[in-house]
């Protein structure tokens, strides 16, 4: 038995979506398309500090996850966010944190 399958599915969904999160050039790539309708990949790179190599593989982990899609145009691929996935993303997150707050009697 793996380790993993000692946990339920809902706290290896979160883990999943919090590795994905766990980088800052991915965070980066998040709020930039964020603040763009469509972005062609080649644009991204220009914006961080990284080459166009490993910033294709950010954009392959996010799109893995579901929080970016990308639709080929010719030789480009178009990203944008996933209306879908940052919707599960912030009602995954959203939940944990309620669930993890502490109640004012039990705080140490």
């Amino acid at each position: 038995m793996k380790k993993l399958e000692l946990f339920d599915d809902k706290q290896q969904e979160i883990a999943s979506l919090a590795k994905a999160l766990s980088h800052p050039a991915r965070i980066a790539i998040l709020q930039f398309l964020a603040s763009t309708p469509t972005c062609i990949s080649g644009d991204i790179s220009d914006y961080l500090p990284l080459s166009r190599t490993t910033v294709s593989q950010h954009l392959k982990e996010l799109k893995s996850i579901g929080l970016i899609q990308g639709d080929v145009e010719g030789l480009k691929i178009k990203y944008c966010l996933n209306k879908e996935g940052i919707e599960k993303l912030n009602h995954v997150f959203g939940n944990l944190f309620d669930e993890i707050t502490p109640s004012d009697n039990k705080i140490c």
